[in-house]
């Protein structure tokens, strides 16, 4: 598992330059490392020193992995300085987690309590993962993002709280966070631009038009307001992801 985990990091990281760095100088590598021990502790169900061990990694890395958290192969946190994995949360094989990332639970209920993470997962920086959620497979969670609810696999998933933006979409480059969604901001485009066409009818109004120049307003409105609708429409579908 620690050829795969060093060959993962080969993949994904171009600054990567020979095993002994990688393996000496990547705190998110060092940090699965002494989880691996941990957890496998934990499963025996030894007292204490499974969260000592957590809490040496801790002070070593900046990264804060709850012995009982599941870790799949191939998982690569970058950097990771800040993240969080609480307890019962689960990462599936070959995820990448950026820096700031909290997978965390929403209160002090006990059991399943914090999120599973499908293959291939992406978690950008200082991201929130909160509560007994699913994230599917091949899902691109952008930086700063809260997401609270279930996301289907082959999504992009961004804001706070998080909607989606890209249902089954094509591989891209997951470092290309660039070049996600600001649905926000196409939001108040759109309705922006619905302000704009109501003055203008408005405007020709004022001045007394002819019906056939009223007609061909109404025409080009009803055109824009069914794609501006649509925009609207997906944002608020997706409203608390």
């Amino acid at each position: 598992m620690l050829l795969t985990d060093l060959r993962t990091i080969y993949e994904r990281d171009p600054a990567a330059r020979n095993w002994l760095e990688v393996l000496f100088c990547y705190p998110g590598l060092q940090a699965i490392l002494f989880h691996r021990v941990a957890h496998w502790l934990y499963k025996m169900e030894i007292p204490f020193i499974p969260r000592f061990i957590s809490h040496i990694s801790r002070f070593f890395t900046g990264i804060e992995i709850h012995p009982g958290a599941k870790i799949g192969k191939g998982v690569f946190i970058d950097h990771g300085m800040g993240v969080v994995i609480g307890e019962t949360a689960v990462v599936g094989d070959y995820s990448l987690i950026y820096q700031g990332v909290t997978l965390g639970g929403t209160g002090k209920q006990t059991g399943k309590r914090h999120p599973s993470l499908g293959n291939h997962v992406v978690v950008g920086a200082g991201a929130k993962v909160l509560g007994n959620i699913c994230i599917g497979d091949h899902v691109r969670i952008g930086a700063g993002s809260v997401v609270l609810r279930d996301v289907p696999s082959n999504t992009t998933v961004v804001g706070v709280p998080g909607r989606v933006t890209r249902q089954d979409e094509e591989r891209t480059d997951v470092l290309a966070h660039n070049k996600l969604r600001d649905v926000e901001a196409e939001v108040i485009r759109a309705l922006f631009e619905r302000v704009k066409a109501l003055e203008q009818q408005i405007d020709q109004l004022e001045a007394q038009p002819s019906l056939h120049a009223i007609q061909d307003s109404n025409i080009q409105m009803d055109n824009g307001k069914c794609n501006s609708d649509l925009v609207i429409e997906e944002f608020l579908d997706g409203a608390g992801i």
